[in-house]
């Protein structure tokens, strides 16, 4: 009976032992998936404009990737990133633009969110240039990375400010070489003239004397127009701050009288004032 009952016992010891192996053998592992395929609504070339910033401009959509396990499909949450890039660059430039679209099959882009994708991808404004879209698929944990076949379109961003660009700008002030405007004609003109460096933004380099005050001006001579800082008089970062037009204060200068190089962004209504 002893006997019996430990050829009983052996067999469910390697019965358990069998069991155990196949559990090992049915471990779960990633199969990997299909490259998800992306199609645009509208193909373009576009030409951006801000008065329509707020309306609909194309929708992306894709294909699932169908993530496989040996169990069968994933059930982890798929996460896609819209990557954008200059052609010819291979997604791979420094100042790739992205878009998280966690889950999704698809996205709408508005006129301006595309535009400042553009931009931040460093298009030129006004001029038409050539993209590449794709989307990257992952699963949860980041990993299985998958990537749809580029799609190519030509597009012209806008020049998106937060304020309109004057033709010209220019300083005056009890900072300045010559104080307040005096009408001294063009020699003094040109001195208190900015340089245009981009399509939105202005530089002088130029000597401000301290514990005093200066403004912006589109028109030399005139006070129809300003742009000044906030208020009252002088309450700026002498270093940089925010502008605006027509209303505000006198901006201060640097506590330090010298040579100094000011910026002043309509992108932004932000200057800079460096020595």
């Amino acid at each position: 009976m002893k006997k019996i009952i430990k050829q009983l016992f052996l067999l469910l010891l390697l019965g358990a032992i069998f069991v155990s192996c196949k559990k090992d053998e049915n471990q779960d592992f990633f199969n990997g998936g299909t490259a998800p395929v992306m199609t645009s609504s509208a193909n373009g070339p576009f030409v951006l404009d801000i008065l329509h910033k707020n309306d609909q401009l194309l929708t992306l959509s894709w294909t699932n990737p169908d993530y496989q396990f040996t169990t069968g499909l994933s059930s982890q949450d798929v996460y896609y990133t819209i990557q954008i890039d200059s052609a010819g660059k291979n997604f791979s430039s420094s100042s790739i633009a992205e878009i998280s679209v966690p889950k999704e099959l698809s996205k709408t882009l508005t006129v301006g969110e595309f535009n400042a994708k553009l931009l931040a991808l460093g298009l030129i404004e006004n001029i038409a240039g050539t993209i590449e879209l794709r989307v990257k698929s992952t699963l949860s944990n980041g990993s299985g990375a998958l990537y749809s076949a580029p799609i190519t379109l030509v597009v012209t961003p806008y020049l998106d400010v937060l304020y309109p660009v004057p033709a010209n700008l220019y300083i005056t002030g009890s900072a300045t070489p010559a104080s307040w405007q005096c009408g001294c004609g063009e020699p003094e003109l040109l001195s208190q003239k900015f340089t245009k460096i981009s399509s939105s933004s202005f530089k002088i380099t130029i000597k401000l004397t301290s514990g005093n005050s200066y403004l912006f001006l589109p028109v030399y001579g005139s006070w129809a127009h300003k742009y000044a800082g906030p208020s009252p008089n002088n309450s700026n970062n002498p270093y940089g701050d925010n502008f605006q037009p027509d209303t505000g204060g006198d901006l201060g200068s640097p506590p330090t009288t010298g040579i100094y190089t000011i910026i002043v962004d309509f992108k932004t209504g932000k200057f800079s004032v460096t020595q």
